[in-house]
């Protein structure tokens, strides 16, 4: 086998740290705010979710690529991450099934990555510093360049994105002959999600983030579902006013990620950046109304603040973060609605926390 030399690349992180590695995918140079995901598997599930709109992703696995992409794995149509910094990374892959090379699919959707960082190092980094703007590059290697390249970067507090990954136009999915009807407003939301709704004999109506309540009225649901999505919850006041007539009319509700800061910023409690987020497929997170312990799938680096919920009367704490005690669930009181933090479609090896749709379909019926 002939060998390839591999291109340089940089990573320039906005504190000035700097490191060297290789290029990948594509060569070019990418923006976006730094967060690790520690997640084992589950790479081009990560990279599609459109949650991660506007950052770059820094896999703490050490081998990135090696059992390639697969169609039936993407939770978007298609990548919506900025870009990626991984340890080892792997153009060949051993899964039979798959349709092909991670090199091959991020040179389709022009994704900038570099690999040979100290992954370990970095994420210890940005643990302790906080999460970040960053640029990669494999185009420009002059560090002064790159540095004006990231001033310009805007910070991920106030930016509004759920109207870039949004649907363009309603669609539906799902039997007509469904026991139930489900709104969605689509703030940036994942395919299993609806699978998992579709599956509990749902026909859903997926609508874009700016849809009015009464729009979504039109298709007769029997309840409303609030995705998950991108950027700043407190930047998204359409969605939230949406939201608050939503529950003004009592409707069954149910938010995840999002879609669970959109119902609490309705019921005015506020939400705050996180330190450096959580990400990742094992979170432990407590259920307050069962007692019971959950593993859980994360992805969001903003969250609610706990104080606002203790001191208002319209919500209560469900669930409970056990790694650092923050609000992972919440209730309206005296309303049909609830929502959760976390991911309970990911399914992260056990399935812990789909009794989440089934307890939405519970109120609908």
């Amino acid at each position: 086998m002939k060998y390839t030399p591999k291109d340089k690349a940089l990573l320039l992180l906005e504190d000035g740290t700097l490191y060297e590695g290789y290029s990948i995918g594509i060569k070019g140079t990418t923006t976006g705010e730094l967060c690790f995901n520690t997640g084992m598997t589950g790479y081009q599930e990560i990279y599609t979710d459109p949650s991660y709109f506007g950052q770059i992703i820094v896999n703490t696995n050490s081998h990135i690529g090696n059992y390639g992409v697969l169609d039936t794995e993407q939770e978007s149509g298609a990548p919506k991450f900025s870009g990626l910094v991984c340890k080892e990374y792997s153009s060949m892959f051993s899964r039979l099934s798959a349709d092909g090379s991670l090199q091959n699919y991020f040179e389709k959707y022009n994704i900038v990555g570099i690999s040979g960082v100290d992954t370990r190092q970095l994420v210890r980094h940005l643990r302790e510093k906080g999460a970040m703007n960053g640029v990669i590059s494999s185009a420009v290697l002059d560090v002064e360049e790159l540095k004006n390249i990231l001033a310009h970067v805007p910070s991920m507090v106030g930016l509004e994105l759920s109207s870039k990954v949004t649907t363009n136009e309603a669609y539906t999915l799902g039997e007509e002959t469904a026991k139930y009807k489900v709104a969605v407003l689509d703030l940036g939301v994942k395919r299993n999600i609806l699978k998992n709704l579709v599956d509990r004999d749902c026909q859903l109506k997926v609508f874009p983030a700016n849809t009015s309540y009464q729009d979504m009225l039109s298709f007769a649901p029997n309840g409303f579902f609030i995705s998950n999505g991108p950027g700043d919850p407190e930047a998204v006041p359409y969605a939230i006013e949406t939201v608050k007539t939503i529950l003004d009319h009592d409707h069954p509700t149910f938010g995840i990620c999002l879609g669970h800061q959109m119902i609490s910023l309705a019921n005015g409690v506020k939400t705050y950046k996180m330190h450096h987020g959580h990400r990742g497929l094992n979170h432990p997170v407590k259920n307050l109304i069962t007692g019971k312990g959950e593993i859980t799938s994360q992805n969001h680096g903003f969250a609610v603040r706990l104080e606002d919920v203790q001191n208002n009367d319209k919500v209560e704490v469900t669930h409970v973060n056990l790694n650092d005690g923050t609000v992972e669930g919440i209730r309206v009181v005296g309303k049909k609605a609830f929502s959760v933090q976390y991911h309970p479609e990911s399914s992260p090896g056990p399935h812990d926390s789909t009794y989440l749709f089934d307890d939405f379909i519970a109120l609908m019926q």
